[in-house]
């Protein structure tokens, strides 16, 4: 118990450490706007593009894991989407290609239309259900996501306060 609490202690300082850089990096992002040099008769400054890019590439390395996780869930979500929908059509492909075969027994003609509807009925079942289970899966996953992020802006507004009190203060 102590050691997975201190575990989330240990987590969390990283990420707060994490998230204390990004605020660096973006005063950083202001320093340099602020310090560029103006175009005449524009509110527009002309800045170094590589080292801007530098420090956006910087960012996004120390985003927290959350908004990274939340992309590759999304992404995810619609690769399980796309797959259960090609499973669903290739069991209502498959039910009519039986049915089709069936047709041509005379005898069988009115079992294969019983048959047909059945196996129609259970191949939508079938995909809704699966449909069902991977929306169900994604929203899960997404609102666990959702709760971490709206944690991490909670702490990133705070953190926002705070710097912007301290060079208040500094002023």
């Amino acid at each position: 118990m102590i050691q997975g609490n201190m575990e989330l202690q240990l987590s969390y300082l990283f990420e707060r450490g994490k998230i204390m850089e990004i605020f660096t990096l973006l005063e950083t992002l202001e320093d340099i706007m602020e310090r560029s040099k103006r175009v005449p008769f524009t509110e527009k400054g002309i800045v170094n593009k590589e080292e801007i890019l530098e420090i956006i590439k910087e960012i996004r390395l120390k985003l927290p894991d959350e908004l990274k996780q939340a992309k590759w869930v999304k992404e995810e979500r619609g690769r399980i989407l796309e797959e259960a929908q090609k499973e669903a059509d290739g069991i209502v492909k498959e039910a009519e290609n039986r049915i089709i075969a069936m047709i041509d027994e005379h005898e069988i003609t009115r079992k294969a239309y019983e048959q047909k509807a059945e196996i129609i009925e259970t191949a939508n079942e079938m995909s809704r259900e699966i449909s069902k289970g991977t929306k169900d899966y994604a929203d899960s996953i997404l609102a666990n996501l959702e709760s971490a992020v709206n944690n991490v802006s909670i702490t990133l507004n705070e953190a926002i306060k705070t710097i912007e009190n301290n060079r208040k203060e500094l002023k």
